[in-house]
């Protein structure tokens, strides 16, 4: 069979094959030599940056008690409000839904690239005072904005770059504002970057004719390499900014996307985490790095799970970030955003795992919080204020729940809409007390945690629901503890019994998801 090549398909796999050859030595043509800062020498201090002593670091008490913080998107891909947060990649990523808006809506990128959005990030509604205190009425204990995110553009007074935001768009310390806003309101601060996708983020602009191939504009866009090997240059600067970032603002929680997996950052977090872990120690403040997949060992930080969960209880402390829509992390005009009532379920689901939740917003360009996004949260923050005794300062029991309706476990595995009835528990605990959080009221108004059978769980003494302030009919024998619940539901969705005894452990019933 003959292959008939047409000029249209030479042209297309010309295109292609251009597309696909920018590697390191076709891009060193076009672009000037990436230069970048200097990073600091680790400080003196109990860690070195080695694994081995890295690995003796100690999560900190404040952030198992936590459980529940605000994550922020925000930055120049607000302007667009289109596609999601990664529209600066995807406007030079020929054929993609946003290079043929961004063509549509502004012209070509070679006359209006990202660049030109800049002066149109203007924040000139954002007041932070407004953002911590709706933060506090969700239940937030900590919060962690992106200082920068992979489109380069830094969210802080940085010294080491003319991009950012107290020198172009809105011309403040966005970063700086929230630190005090967010420690005046009794709030732990922490923030997160991305610097290390930067390296490869623009490079689609460099297969065509875009304004990432100016060399006026290298600083902000480049290096734009393929998605492999950085040099050293750019990892010497990478690690400066990261430091600076900690000396500036003191964050207690340092957030990493997945990019650092690769080998040549090996030694760069090693310094990073012992210059951060010797930097708290200083401050005599716990402080903790969040990483994903297997970037770091177990034992030397804190490990996250992009939108998802875990199948059971995790013996160290660990987080999910995810967000309050389902299709972008910024914000976009089109969100498709989740029920309140499911991510309170979730929360639940990490907490009884021993897991926290980090669960982001994405505001508009002007600083304002979308009112969807205000609603969720004050609505999160109504079911904490009744309940969260069952959720701050607790720590997993020895089984996370029962009940036939499980949640799944991994990253991006929490888009789902759960249906649970009155069967389906999740347990947290504190000394002497055992929360059994109900995720569904039953309409006979009857309960049974068949994981307390009076025989092999230990003796109840008491039992109460919180929010009702009355005595609850209670019995214990071998089928559980069997509990007649009020009239009158003390919240919308997720109700919490407080089960008091000595020595209290779950057996796991028959017929029911607990996971080993």
């Amino acid at each position: 069979m003959k292959l008939k090549i047409t000029r249209n398909v030479l042209i297309a796999c010309m295109s292609l094959m251009a597309a696909c050859f920018i590697g390191s030595e076709a891009l060193a043509a076009d672009t000037p030599e990436w230069k970048g800062a200097t990073p600091a020498p680790v400080p003196a201090g109990p860690f070195k940056p080695t694994w081995e002593s890295l690995e003796k670091y100690t999560i900190p008490e404040w952030y198992k008690d936590a459980k529940f913080g605000i994550f922020i998107h925000w930055g120049v891909y607000s302007v667009p409000g289109f596609g999601s947060e990664w529209y600066p990649r995807q406007m030079y990523q020929q054929n993609s839904g946003e290079f043929k808006h961004h063509v549509a809506t502004y012209g070509p990128q070679s006359k209006f690239g990202y660049k030109d959005f800049i002066p149109m990030f203007k924040a000139e509604k954002f007041n932070a005072k407004q953002w911590a205190d709706l933060f506090k009425k969700a239940g937030a204990k900590y919060v962690v904005p992106v200082a920068e995110h992979h489109d380069g553009f830094a969210m802080y007074d940085s010294s080491l770059t003319k991009w950012c935001a107290a020198k172009m768009g809105p011309k403040r310390d966005i970063i700086g504002e929230l630190a005090k806003a967010v420690r005046a309101d009794g709030m732990i601060f922490g923030l997160s970057s991305h610097r290390a996708e930067h390296w490869w983020f623009l490079n689609g602009g460099m297969a065509f004719d875009s304004d990432v191939k100016d060399p006026n504009y290298f600083d902000f866009y480049g290096p734009a390499q393929p998605d492999r090997g950085p040099s050293k240059a750019y990892m010497d600067d990478w690690l400066a900014r990261c430091q600076e970032l900690v000396d500036k603002y003191h964050p207690q929680v340092f957030w990493f996307d997945w990019w650092i997996e690769q080998n040549e950052f090996k030694p760069y977090i090693q310094d990073f985490a012992a210059y951060y872990y010797n930097r708290g120690a200083e401050w005599k403040k716990g402080v903790a790095i969040n990483y994903k997949n297997r970037a770091f060992p177990e034992k030397a930080a804190v490990l996250d799970l992009e939108r998802g969960g875990l199948g059971g209880i995790r013996d160290s402390l660990w987080q999910t970030d995810t967000s309050v829509s389902k299709n972008s992390w910024g914000y976009i005009v089109n969100q498709n955003y989740k029920k309140s009532n499911q991510i309170v379920y979730n929360l639940i689901d990490i907490v009884s795992k021993n897991g926290v939740m980090l669960l982001n917003i994405g505001p508009k360009p002007d600083g304002t919080i979308p009112d969807p996004e205000q609603k969720m949260l004050l609505d999160i923050g109504k079911w904490l204020a009744v309940n969260g005794e069952a959720i701050y300062g607790t720590r997993a029991w020895n089984i996370y729940g029962e009940g036939p309706q499980k949640i799944s476990g991994g990253s991006f595995s929490d888009g789902a809409e759960y249906q649970f009835s009155p069967n389906d528990f999740r347990f947290t605990t504190k000394p002497g007390t055992v929360y059994a959080i109900t995720l569904a009221w039953p309409t006979d108004g009857k309960l049974v945690v068949r994981s307390l059978p009076k025989s092999t769980a230990g003796a109840v003494t008491n039992v109460s629901l919180l929010g009702y302030k009355g005595k609850l009919q209670w019995n214990q024998d071998e089928t559980g503890l069997s509990v007649t619940l009020p009239a009158q539901q003390p919240c919308e969705y997720a109700y919490s019994l407080k089960i008091t005894g000595k020595g209290l452990k779950g057996t796991v019933p028959v017929n029911t998801t607990q996971a080993p």
